[in-house]
């Protein structure tokens, strides 16, 4: 999928995972500076308390939206337990109440994302959208991926910018000629803190505008704060199942 157009700035982001009022902050950020396009990665309903409000957003904005591989289990999906251990059958029991609150129409709208994405750039390139990789929407795309496996995932693309999410981690690293990168999540980032293993999820939205001018390529990656405790509330009065534990990884300070 292509436009014939060519733009000078584009908000990317990805990854809302239902989850509205981290959405809005995005939206709101964006549309508050000249930004002439707007692009999805994909992953927009699934595993939050907002699914629908996600979805007749995205649908009102009129932009290319990538299928995620959460997407598709929306569409179609898995059973809770198979091969998942207790917080993935979790996730799948929510997502399952996911596909259920939506419409008719908004299941077709979420059926007819795309694979991939191209966008001209007015400085003569072009920005190439998918979700895990041009390939795959479960491919892996991390800062630490060695430079062969990064070729093989990539393959022949020859986009200026190649750009995908799926992992919850900004990223922006060089690939032969191109920039390679990922805006983060906006409903569902990750605060990786060592010495332990695990993550709490930030009341912080992540994502990227991409400025393609004439002699001037820049990438910002970003973040917004949103009103966490307003999340929590709306996961404890949406309905949704296992919605204590969903509320319980939130930082809201």
């Amino acid at each position: 999928m292509s436009d014939a157009m060519a733009f000078e700035r584009i908000g990317i982001f990805g990854d809302i995972h239902g989850n509205m009022v981290a959405f809005a902050a995005v939206l709101a950020a964006l549309q508050a500076e000249g930004i002439d396009r707007l692009v999805c990665l994909g992953d927009v309903a699934a595993s939050g308390p907002q699914p629908r409000e996600v979805v007749q957003r995205l649908s009102a904005l009129r932009c290319p939206v990538v299928m995620g591989n959460a997407d598709e289990e929306v569409l179609n999906p898995p059973d809770p337990a198979a091969g998942a251990d207790e917080d993935m059958q979790r996730i799948r029991e929510i997502d399952r109440w996911t596909a259920a609150q939506l419409s008719a129409d908004e299941r077709a709208f979420v059926a007819g994302f795309a694979s991939t994405v191209t966008i001209p750039l007015a400085d003569g390139g072009s920005l190439l959208c998918y979700h895990g990789s041009p390939h795959s929407y479960d491919d892996i795309l991390l800062p630490t991926t060695p430079a062969d496996e990064l070729a093989a995932l990539l393959g022949d693309a020859t986009a200026t910018v190649l750009a995908g999410g799926h992992t919850h981690q900004q990223m922006l690293r060089r690939h032969h000629k191109a920039l390679v990168i990922n805006p983060g999540s906006v409903g569902l980032a990750f605060d990786r803190v060592p010495p332990g293993p695990g993550t709490r999820n930030p009341s912080w939205a992540e994502y990227a505008v991409l400025t393609g001018r004439a002699g001037d390529l820049r990438v910002e990656l970003r973040r917004a704060r949103f009103d966490g405790a307003a999340l929590v509330a709306a996961a404890r009065a949406s309905g949704m199942p296992h919605a204590e534990w969903y509320a319980s990884d939130w930082d809201t300070a």
